[in-house]
């Protein structure tokens, strides 16, 4: 590999991924060739990093490692040097860095406590272990306690601790009887993950006097026992005075209430907890209730779902376990304690931290002198760990120095490495939750190839088959492998076989012409080797006569028959099993060359019956079963499908056809109507089968027409009334020679992707239409209005080719021939095409605007010379934008539109322009390239537009004859506004409307007051804008000008006293359209009054009815008609109290606006107090917001109909708001009591 004198920032990954190719080449572990190589040291195997010993045992501390020449070994202990010789109970193994401590005669294993490290070393490194901490394990004993029996009643929930010794490693916690029986475990009874005994709710059949906890150190193989717990459990009225005198030495908890009562945890404590766990490790969590009836545990994770295939359920579901935990399991788990009395729930927040794992470990590199390498050691975890690197066991930042090594973070970089930079490096990867160590040697080795394969090896390969040749080698630097056939082949492509990077040659359908020696060479800069291999190429083993189902009756005899045709020179076998086994070693089972006889058949013999032909390369079986039945008269015919043809022969084998021929199977009492033959190219589609013919179902042979160049093989299938059949067998395979290409590529285009080219394209031939090997086309071109000839070259199989150098579009005849090693297509169809396209040159002329109104326009333009465009017109394209507003005379960025008009159009439309507005535009053309030069650009406006409605509208300050209007100019005035109109009309208390005043306003008014008006009066306003273009949309308002003090100021007020935990009151009695004053205090606190508050009571509807008993020239006929007067009385009485309803048509025709058609009634709208612009169905609510503005959804029911709403509410300024919302059908109230929604008088008493 030639030295590279300088590297530079951008080409670092292109060199690191060359790195990570060289490092690939790794030494073979070849007896004959470890032998010669010189290898570092690396560790093969080594003691667990947290060893715990058996202290009863030898201490045994492995280290085992490879190299050449074998690696010495030292040991350090605790941070230092161990000398071993100095202590007599020390030995090492031979040949290896084990240490054996003697401690069995003598000796303590605490003795030999800490932190060991085996390094193995020879010339050539030095690799390191783990640090392996080493500690005997613990089993110690119990504290001995004195247990007080514990009786509590029934119902009760009960802890029994364990609190086992601390040992190493933990022990494992049970809980078992006297006899050493483990105690029955439930959903009310479980044992804890601390070893607790939990129950959710003793009963009496708790009672027993050996609660054993045990804990075992499987270490150690010891048990240690708990003393024994005493538990009695007692209902609640079985306790007396007498009793409770008994209990002195007992623990008793209580006579607590054994009723039933919502569930609450035992472990864990509180609401929430946190839990940290490590990834990898299992994740345990834990939720253990008590409570009556015994509650059920349910878990689910708050964020997220619980991944299906990694969570279990244990303990009754009370222990929720998560197996290879990872960093995305991190989140708030929550356990749901439940029974019939209620629910509790605690939250787990659960974090899971990571130890240091690879994501790449570093690897052994070998490589020649003056090549280039690179260790890379990457690793995760959670926090990030800290990667440092050692060498030969030795921190790098004091090793000896090395020019050839540069050090990157992750990465040791090796540049023009000698023999003196072999090492082994340390990659120590490392956080708080723990460390990774990997060695990997740097060896720089100069050897020339090996070849490690046996020579003349013979390979011997079944037809159709993938053949694999190996060529295990070596080499430093590695060496390249190229693989001839023969003694003067060329060297293999890789078109038809596949080269491994292991030296490996794969023939992946072997045929007959594939036998023959193969030669495997293998060079590099040092040398040369090669070897030579044989393959034989074996016909497959076929049984062309399979064994058939068969159903006999017992006592008969039944014959199988299995026929084979293998390849001559391997030798066959067959064998017969039934059920898989062997056959019974009976005499009535006999076997004479292809058939297996059955005598005097019984129910035993019943099953499948297997013959399996066998040769050293292949084996093939086939089937069939064989039913046993009492004698029986003969059944009837059963109909099915044809079974599979078999024994496809091929015959009259010539270029372009073949004779095939099959036997027929069974027709299954149907008789065969027609076969169908299949072919499938073993070369070009293996696996995929087309039709190729059919025949008449008396016909036993086909003569089939053939493609030149295809691996043949055949199936067939038969058909009759019920069905087509399954395939037969593959036949064998037929491979015809080669020809010409008998046709020609289609789909040939020729356009050009730059200015001075010709890019010609055409559909390839597949691989059945190349009739040969050495598939090729001839490309031909020529200009179209040109003399020239006819300029051709040859490619290979690819589908595309490029002609440089072409004038700019340019028409060209294009012809595209196929042909192969034996020859070429027949003369192919000549098409057009065009050279590259260019940008168009010429811009369009005498561009002009015409204004239609004042949203749109039409521009004309001059259609620009065909040979200016360059390529093929596509139309024309206007850029335009608006450039100066004519009203505020200001520049702003605005972005252009774009219009496109197809082909050779001359004129277009402009529309949604912005009136009163100055554009410019521009017309370019466009051809497949793109986009010509610009017009010169030309400049329009567009005329005033009516204006939109003003931006809002606000009525304030009402007073007792004067009301003032604010409002927002219109946000698209389209002009130069002239005035404002504003049309007012008063509305009475039947809400019909009084006669409309017209008012002018200059344009330059936002605010205007309207005196002289009634008081408590509703108004209604319609307020638009103009411009010289005419008058634009208006907006509508409501407004209530406020009570007379002075008409007013005689009446007394009237009081009533609410219930002080009351927030609403209905005030009755109130007279229809009539303006009132409400105010709210505290009984008793005259310094505490709320503001006042206006609102108007509704109209009442008008009776169509007189009311006739007031009448006196009526008195006499009302006494004649009593009975009917007293009714209508009752009616009117009921009709006055509820107060008068009226259906909205009558408000609408009421309210209806004098300059706007009443909608439809069918509608559904309120048409008179919707926008212009917004005919949406209004929405009951406020007329008049609190902020006074406008809103599009206004309504206009009674207060007397909705007073009662829930949306009743006063205004910061006194005026009543809500007055017509609610619902429009109301149960009339009941008192003080009603359970209505409050009024709005009621929702004053809110305030207090």
């Amino acid at each position: 590999m030639p030295k590279k004198k300088h590297l530079s920032a951008g080409r670092v990954p292109l060199i690191l991924f060359l790195c990570q190719m060289i490092s690939a080449l790794d030494v073979p572990l070849d007896p004959k060739l470890l032998e010669d190589l010189v290898q570092p040291p690396t560790i093969t195997q080594q003691s667990p990093k947290d060893y715990i010993i058996d202290p009863r045992e030898n201490i045994v501390i492995q280290c085992e490692a490879k190299g050449k020449p074998p690696p010495s070994f030292s040991w350090t202990r605790n941070g230092t040097h161990f000398d071993i010789d100095k202590d007599p109970l020390i030995t090492m193994k031979p040949g290896s860095g084990t240490l054996i401590i003697n401690i069995m005669s003598e000796g303590k294993a605490e003795t030999y406590e800490g932190i060991y490290q085996c390094t193995a070393r020879n010339e050539r490194g030095a690799a390191i272990s783990n640090n392996i901490i080493v500690r005997p394990s613990r089993s110690p004993l119990w504290t001995k306690e004195k247990l007080k029996p514990i009786i509590l009643p029934s119902g009760q929930s009960l802890i029994l601790s364990c609190r086992p010794p601390i040992g190493l490693p933990p022990a494992i916690i049970f809980w078992m009887d006297n006899s050493f029986q483990r105690l029955p475990q439930s959903e009310r009874v479980s044992q804890g993950l601390n070893g607790d005994l939990y129950f959710s709710n003793v009963l009496p059949e708790d009672t027993r006097d050996d609660y054993i906890c045990y804990a075992r150190f499987n270490h150690t193989q010891t048990i240690q026992q708990k003393q024994p717990i005493s538990l009695k459990v007692i209902l609640v009225d079985e306790l007396n005075d007498t009793t409770a005198a008994n209990l002195s030495d007992t623990e008793f908890y209580g006579a607590k209430s054994n009723r039933e009562r919502p569930p609450t945890f035992l472990t864990p404590e509180g609401n929430a907890s946190n839990k940290e766990e490590l990834r990898g490790n299992v994740l345990s969590l834990e939720c253990i209730a008590e409570g009556l009836p015994t509650p059920l545990i349910y878990w689910i994770k708050e964020d997220g779902i619980l991944p299906i295939n990694r969570t279990f359920y244990r303990n009754f579901q009370k222990t929720l376990q998560i197996i290879q935990v990872s960093e995305a399991d991190s989140g708030n788990y929550q356990c749901i304690a439940k029974n019939a009395l209620g629910a509790i729930h605690h939250t787990i927040s659960v974090t899971v931290k990571a130890a240091p794992y690879w994501i790449m470990a570093p690897q052994n590199l070998v490589l020649s002198p003056g090549e280039d390498g690179a260790l890379i050691c990457r690793a995760n975890g959670n926090p990030k760990p800290r990667i440092s690197w050692l060498s030969n066991g030795v921190p790098i930042e004091i090793a000896p120095h090395d020019p050839s090594r540069k050090i990157n973070g992750d990465t040791i970089i090796f540049s023009n490495v000698q023999e003196r930079s072999s090492a082994v490096y340390q990659c120590n990867a490392s956080n708080e939750y723990g460390y990774l160590l990997g060695n990997a040697f740097v060896n720089v080795l100069a050897e020339p190839p090996r070849i490690l394969t046996s020579a003349n090896t013979l390979y011997q390969v079944i037809a159709n088959r993938p053949a694999l040749l190996d060529c295990a080698f070596f080499g430093s630097p590695l060496p390249t492998i190229e693989w001839f056939k023969g003694a003067k082949g060329s060297a293999l492509r890789e078109d038809i076989y596949v080269l491994h990077e292991n030296g490996t040659l794969e023939i992946p359908v072997a045929q007959k012409d594939s036998t023959g020696t193969y030669t495997c060479v293998a060079r590099n800069k040092l040398g040369m080797a090669k070897n030579e291999v044989h393959l034989e190429i074996k016909d497959p083993t076929r049984i062309i006569k399979q064994p058939e189902y068969a159903v006999v009756q017992r006592g008969s005899t039944v014959s199988f028959e299995c026929k084979v045709k293998h390849d001559h020179t391997l030798i066959s076998t067959v064998i017969w099993l039934k059920d898989n086994g062997e056959l019974p070693s009976e005499g009535r089972f006999t076997i004479d060359k292809d058939h297996l006889e059955v005598a005097d058949v019984s129910d035993s013999d019943g099953g499948t019956y297997t013959c399996v032909a066998n040769t050293t390369l292949d084996s093939v079986s086939a089937s069939a079963v064989l039913s046993v039945v009492a004698p029986t008269p003969t059944p009837a015919p059963i109909y099915d499908v044809p079974n599979p043809p078999f024994d496809l022969e091929l015959t009259d084998q010539l270029d372009k056809s073949v004779q095939l021929s099959w036997t027929p199977g069974d027709d299954n009492n149907s008789p065969i109507t027609k076969f169908i033959i299949e072919y499938e190219d073993a070369m070009h589609e293996a696996g995929l089968w087309h039709y190729q013919a059919e025949v008449p179902g008396t016909q036993t042979t086909a003569q089939l027409k053939l493609s030149p160049y295809v691996n043949y093989s055949f199936r067939v299938m038969a058909e009759n009334s019920l069905g087509r059949s399954l395939p037969s067998e593959t036949s064998e395979q037929y491979f015809t020679k080669a020809a010409e290409p008998d046709k020609n590529p289609m789909t040939v285009e020729g356009l050009g992707s730059e200015p001075d080219n010709l890019v010609i394209t055409w559909q390839p031939l597949n691989g059945f239409e190349s009739n040969g090997p050495g598939l090729q086309y001839k490309v031909s071109w020529r200009q179209k209005d040109g003399d020239d000839e006819w300029t051709s070259v040859v490619v290979a199989n690819v589908s595309k080719y490029i002609v440089s150098g072409t004038p700019t579009f340019v028409p060209y005849l294009i012809k595209v021939q196929a042909l192969n090693d034996v020859g070429f297509a027949p003369e192919p169809a000549v098409v057009m095409g065009h050279s590259g396209e260019d940008l168009p040159m010429v811009a369009p002329g005498n561009v002009h605007v015409n204004v239609v109104n004042s949203t749109l326009a039409e521009v004309h333009w001059d259609p620009v010379p065909l040979k200016s465009v360059r390529g093929h017109l596509q139309g024309y394209r206007i850029y335009y934008w608006k450039a100066q507003s004519s009203s505020k005379r200001n520049r702003r960025h605005i972005e252009k539109k774009i219009l496109t008009f197809q082909g050779s159009k001359t004129h277009g439309m402009l529309p949604g322009l912005e009136p009163f507005s100055h554009y410019t535009l521009h017309v370019r053309v466009v051809n497949g390239k793109g986009e010509g030069p610009a017009s010169p650009t030309r400049v329009f406006h567009t005329p005033e537009g009516v204006p939109s409605a003003p931006s809002s509208l606000k009525i304030v300050n009402p007073t007792l004859d004067s009301l003032t209007l604010e409002w927002d100019p219109p946000s698209h005035p389209n002009g130069i506004l002239t005035e404002y109109t504003l049309k007012y009309q008063p509305i009475n208390s039947t809400h019909e409307l009084g006669p409309l005043v017209d008012l002018k306003i200059p344009a330059n008014k936002t605010r205007w007051t309207l005196k002289n008006l009634n008081f408590s009066t509703r108004y209604k306003f319609y307020f638009y804008a103009q411009t010289s273009a005419g008058s634009g949309s208006q907006i509508t308002e409501e407004a209530v000008t406020i009570m007379d003090e002075g008409k007013t100021g005689k009446e007394e007020w009237r009081k009533e006293i609410v219930n002080g935990s009351r927030s609403f009151f209905g005030l009755k009695g109130l007279m229809p359209g009539t303006a009132y004053k409400v105010r709210v205090g505290a009984e008793g606190d005259s310094e505490f009054v709320s503001s006042e508050d206006v609102f108007e009571t509704g109209p009442a509807m008008a009776s169509r009815q007189v009311d006739i008993a007031t009448q006196g020239w009526f008195i006499g006929l009302m006494c004649a008609v009593a009975l009917l007067i007293l009714i209508l009385l009752i009616v009117c009485f009921i009709r006055r109290n509820k107060g008068g309803k009226y259906p909205v048509k009558e408000k609408e025709d009421a309210h209806a606006d004098p300059e706007i058609q009443p909608m439809k009634e069918d509608d559904g709208t309120f048409g008179e107090y919707s926008d212009a612009e917004d005919h949406k169905p209004l929405k009951k609510g406020s007329r008049t917001p609190s902020d006074r503005t406008v809103k599009k959804e206004d309504s206009d029911d009674s207060l007397v109909d909705y007073g009662e709403g829930v949306n009743g509410q006063f205004n910061e300024d006194g005026s009543f708001i809500g007055q017509y919302s609610g619902k429009k059908e109301k149960e009339p109230a009941e008192g003080n009591e009603s359970s209505e929604a409050p009024s709005p008088v009621n929702a004053m008493n809110s305030f207090v």
